[in-house]
């Protein structure tokens, strides 16, 4: 019976599935050193129900091929059933060696993310790899492939699909057409069985990926996970804003976020002594705290620690995200990022949200950004343009001969650059407002500069020295006295190496303020995070910001004080009393640190109305 061909199909693909668990924790084999053979085996029996229906998927063609090939044959039938076989093979092969190869880097099973770098910039999407990566990624991917294929095409047995059978006599033709009848029905009844594994039975729930979630070790978790489902529901929840996290009434919800985003009284401390400075924003690609000995790091960041200690420098401030382009818009627009997607995908809803760029040209600032790789990955250079920076300095405005890095240009070219610029300027007092994002502590770290042997080590204080040489030559210029530099990076990245997104240590960043504006040297203990750069800056410059719901004045003592972060499908929240994480798949609360409990709800309120607020723009 025909039908058996797209049985014997899907049993192919579910043990494929089901395999590549096992392989995948083969090749982290580190990660899982500590892990029980019983927790192991476990990854495949709950990674079992995304693996029935993504194999539901791919079969579903094929057994509508064979529902027609029951009444009529053709070799157009076998061609599409081979051309169908053969996309399957490939993108099941694709998802996993993308799973694999990325999950060092980001720490999370495969979504949508890296299409979305990859169709904005396919020369930065490939930065972060060596050429040997990407050769022998491409052959693995080529062989897994026609492996697959040639496995499929054996298991739906091909060759012999839709053949045409000669004319048969009047007698054999009727019990021929009786056994179609019988053939057509068990289709159909397979059909019905296959959308239920496809959705996951019949329960208001269908099926996510939460479903495989069931450990407290997020990697067993992750391995649990069926990389092409879990890229499938990215896809397609993409625009799904409104009915995302739904964890209360929205009475409730918008009761808690009221609280949490009151603006206070505005009094808060001054810190500078001039009202209208000159602002440099410098995003450091991936520093963290832990290069600070300031902060209780290892000391890499020298120049950092030694601009600590004549500025002020906020030490309970985190990151907003784990990306560049969530955590740019966290800066810049005082926005929280989101664990399903980035913000910068969708220039209509970018173009809405608010700006310090936009405020400070309000007042006469001029504007400027500055950026040594490819303005356009991520979207960025739609999103910088909607916030009011016409003028972006990016690889393409250097010469060929400083592109020297798979990033483009190292930074301290790109220091360079900005300096030269601003000493040509001809501003008439003019005061200026100049972001310059660095890229060179980013893989594969090759950087024209040789200190440490540790080459992460070394690239982080490459670029650190390139902050000190910058502030510096700013220090010897005239305007220094109404100076203000903001250095702050976009999010903790590579160091320290294989930290978990699932603790809350993973978010904790510098936040320094340096120059000649600045009144006196100081330390804040106060919690914050990058969307509180806004609201901070601009209050200390006398310019509303009400137009910044998420962004908060971290020197107005009545203003609350907490820090909210996302990883994918995970939330965290700090504040004095509580640091907490909270795994939305796994639905439970993974970090719990301090007043147990303590910002569960306002954290859950906090994210439902940021979905709302998304979903309206």
């Amino acid at each position: 019976m025909k039908v058996w061909r797209a049985i014997r199909l899907y049993a192919f693909w579910v043990v494929v599935f089901v395999l590549q668990k096992p392989l995948f924790m083969g090749w982290y084999r580190g990660l899982y050193d500590d892990a029980s053979l019983g927790e192991k085996l476990s990854t495949m029996l709950h990674g079992l129900p995304l693996d029935l229906s993504m194999a539901g998927y791919l079969t579903a063609l094929p057994l509508l091929l064979v529902g027609i090939a029951i009444w009529w044959q053709s070799k157009s039938l076998r061609l599409v059933a081979r051309i169908w076989i053969g996309l399957s093979a490939f993108l099941v092969a694709l998802t996993f060696i993308l799973n694999a190869v990325l999950y060092d880097y980001w720490g999370f099973p495969l979504d949508s993310t890296p299409f979305f770098y990859f169709f904005s910039s396919p020369k930065d999407a490939f930065a972060s790899a060596g050429g040997t990566t990407i050769v022998c990624g491409l052959v693995m991917l080529a062989i897994l492939t026609w492996v697959l294929n040639l496995g499929a095409c054996w298991a739906f047995d091909v060759k012999t699909f839709a053949h045409v059978h000669r004319r048969r006599s009047a007698h054999r033709s009727s019990k021929r057409k009786r056994r179609r009848w019988w053939a057509t029905a068990a289709t159909v009844v397979s059909a019905l069985v296959l959308f239920l594994l496809i959705r996951g039975g019949v329960t208001v729930s269908s099926m996510n990926t939460g479903k495989a979630y069931f450990s407290e070790k997020a990697e067993l978790n992750h391995a649990a996970v069926n990389p092409m489902f879990c890229l499938m529901e990215s896809l397609a929840h993409q625009n799904d804003f409104a009915s995302q996290y739904r964890f209360m009434s929205d009475g409730e919800a918008s009761t808690l976020f009221a609280q949490l985003t009151q603006k206070g009284t505005g009094a808060t401390e001054p810190l500078l002594r001039v009202q209208r400075p000159d602002i440099y924003i410098v995003i450091l690609e991936s520093f963290s705290s832990k290069l600070m000995k300031t902060l209780g790091g290892n000391g890499v960041a020298a120049s950092l620690d030694s601009l600590a200690g004549e500025g002020v420098l906020f030490t309970h401030f985190y990151a907003n995200s784990f990306r560049t382009d969530r955590g740019l818009v966290s800066i810049l627009s005082g926005y929280p990022a989101q664990p399903t997607t980035s913000l910068m995908k969708y220039p209509r809803k970018t173009a809405t949200l608010p700006s310090i760029a936009h405020e400070l040209q309000r007042v006469g600032y001029g504007l400027r950004y500055y950026y040594g790789g490819d303005a356009n990955f991520t979207n960025m250079r739609s999103y910088l343009v909607s916030q009011g920076f016409k003028s972006i300095v990016s690889d393409g405005d250097f010469p060929v001969t400083e592109r020297l890095s798979k990033w483009g240009v190292h930074d301290h070219l790109v220091f360079n650059r900005l300096l030269d610029d601003v000493e040509n300027e001809k501003k008439a007092g003019k005061p200026m407002l100049r972001v310059i994002q660095t890229s060179s502590s980013h893989e594969p770290f090759d950087v024209p500069f040789h200190k440490l042997d540790d080459e992460r080590l070394n690239a982080f204080a490459y670029t650190d020295d390139c902050v000190g040489r910058f502030i510096a030559s700013l220090r010897q210029k005239p305007s220094w006295e109404k100076t203000l530099v903001i250095i702050v990076p976009d999010h903790l990245g590579c160091y320290p190496p294989n930290i978990s997104n699932l603790v809350a240590d993973r978010y904790e960043i510098p936040l320094l303020m340096v120059g000649g504006a600045v009144s006196a040297p100081r330390t804040i203990d106060v919690i914050g995070s990058q969307q509180d750069i806004a609201a901070t800056l601009l209050a200390q410059l006398g310019i509303g910001h009400d137009d910044f719901t998420f962004s908060k004045d971290m020197l107005d003592p009545t203003a609350p004080h907490f820090a909210f972060f996302t990883v994918p499908d995970a939330f965290g929240m700090v504040t004095s009393e509580n640091r907490l994480i909270y795994d939305n798949r796994l639905n439970q609360v993974v970090v719990d640190e301090g007043q147990k409990g303590k910002n569960l709800k306002a954290g859950k309120a906090y994210l439902q109305k940021l979905y709302d607020d998304i979903a309206k723009r």
